[in-house]
């Protein structure tokens, strides 16, 4: 057995290569706290979060004076018992973004320091369920696009060999986000997947009213409709539509997938491993909607989804939003259109430390 002895802060911020925005934000940067865990016989595990913009020095606060010193002198091996123990003596921030950010950032290190310690990849000790997973993009259908653009960059992800890509739709007008969809379509044909996300902005009304305008066009899902907490909103969506209702980005805790898969809510969950607060609630989450016969799709954070999307039998799509090419020497790798999970021991996450450190907004140190 060893202990930790040291966890390192260091936050990087990072630009989007692209601009990003929907309904209701803009993506500025992705303020990305990584937590470095080092132990007593010269093992180590690396993690990390993000935010899109705002909270990142929150998030460093909490993982400097309140997680991280919890971690000192601890075992690494029993990583359900760390998160449960670091979940509890925050219980009064929790369930909140904030609090699941930091328990992502040291739950993510843990699983790295483990993968790394019996020489597995991710991807086969979360339960090796697949060797790849569909890939389809987000990065042409932001909202601020014009509808050539959005044309233009929707047949580009097609022949890039992607087999799907989101749109993001909540123009004021429907006309205008059913004139866009429709052009989509007919350009990238019908044998092209095509989802839609409008970022939480409706009413469960005028989402009851959109949604029977799009279930003609042939879409995989229809993506945050409603405010998260309006779950009596999306119990009524649901029930009126035959589009797929997906929901879980902005969710926070394993109780609340629950309550959606239970009322039938929602046919596709989109668990953010950075967001529910680790890779161990994401694992549950994934099998809990494994037993209600749901996918997982999950949201964002494509380099570490791949290996989750593997290791899980009902992981059907892998979101492509490229963050971390600045910092990490890794890519994702892409075969006829189809991710493969890395067989590099850990996260398969290569990090660029001299870039790292040349980036870093914050840092601190926990020994």
């Amino acid at each position: 057995m060893t202990t930790i002895t040291h966890v390192d802060l260091i936050q990087v911020d990072l630009a989007p290569p692209l601009a990003r925005s929907d309904a209701i934000q803009s993506f500025v940067t992705q303020e990305t706290p990584l937590v470095r865990i080092r132990c007593a016989d010269g093992s180590e595990g690396i993690g990390y979060s993000y935010t899109i913009g705002t909270g990142g020095s929150s998030v460093m606060a909490l993982l400097r004076d309140h997680l991280a010193p919890q971690l000192i002198g601890r075992d690494p091996a029993p990583i359900e018992s760390i998160w449960r123990d670091l979940l509890f003596s925050t219980h009064a921030t929790s369930v909140g973004a904030i609090t699941s950010l930091a328990l992502a950032a040291i739950d993510t290190a843990l699983w790295d320091w483990r993968c790394r310690r019996d020489n597995q990849p991710l991807w086969l000790a979360a339960g090796g369920a697949q060797s790849r997973v569909p890939v389809y993009s987000t990065e042409g259908g932001w909202l601020h696009l014009s509808q050539r653009a959005l044309v233009e960059q929707t047949l580009a992800a097609r022949e890039a060999g992607f087999l799907g890509a989101k749109i993001k739709v909540g123009k004021p007008q429907l006309a205008d986000d059913i004139e866009r969809l429709h052009a989509v379509r007919e350009a990238a044909g019908a044998h092209f997947a095509l989802m839609i996300d409008a970022n939480q902005c409706f009413t469960a009304s005028e989402a009851v009213r959109r949604a029977a305008h799009f279930s003609g066009l042939g879409l995989g899902w229809f993506e945050e409709p409603l405010p998260a907490d309006d779950l009596a909103g999306h119990v009524r969506l649901a029930a009126s539509t035959h589009l797929p209702i997906a929901v879980g980005e902005s969710l926070y805790s394993i109780g609340q997938f629950a309550d959606y898969l239970r009322l039938g809510a929602c046919s596709i969950v989109q668990a953010d491993v950075a967001r529910i607060g680790g890779i161990t609630p994401w694992l549950k989450v994934a099998h809990l909607a494994e037993a209600s016969n749901v996918s997982i799709c999950p949201h964002f954070l494509m380099e570490l989804h791949v290996s989750l999307c593997a290791a899980v039998p009902n992981a059907a799509w892998l979101e492509y939003i490229p963050q971390l090419d600045a910092i990490a020497r890794s890519r994702v790798a892409i075969v006829d259109g189809h991710a493969l999970p890395p067989d590099a021991p850990g996260l398969g996450i290569a990090w660029d430390w001299p870039e790292i450190e040349r980036r870093a907004k914050a840092r601190a140190s926990v020994s």
